[in-house]
């Protein structure tokens, strides 16, 4: 399983497990709405620095294959360029 999937299912269960908590404890109404109201920002909080996270690591991984791909094919450009070279100068 992914680590990211294996994250979301964390997250969610602990949201889950949050929410149950605070809805079957014996407050008032208007305080059980605030806490839900201060887990769920908690919880999207988490949630957005996950992403940030996930969306750091992509574009990293995306620049590293971007940079191997142009050194490749800066490579496989110049041996095709020094034939062409070498053929010039016996040709004269």
């Amino acid at each position: 399983m992914s680590k990211v999937k294996v994250l979301l299912g964390v997250l969610a269960g602990a949201a889950a497990g949050a929410l149950s908590g605070i809805l079957l404890a014996p407050e008032k109404g208007s305080k059980t709405r605030k806490k839900i109201t201060r887990k769920g920002e908690d919880y999207l909080d988490s949630v957005k620095k996950t992403f940030k996270e996930l969306l750091d690591t992509f574009t990293k991984k995306m620049e590293k294959v971007k940079d191997d791909v142009s050194d490749y094919a800066d490579k496989k450009k110049s041996k095709t360029e020094k034939p062409e070279k070498d053929t010039k100068t016996v040709t004269g």
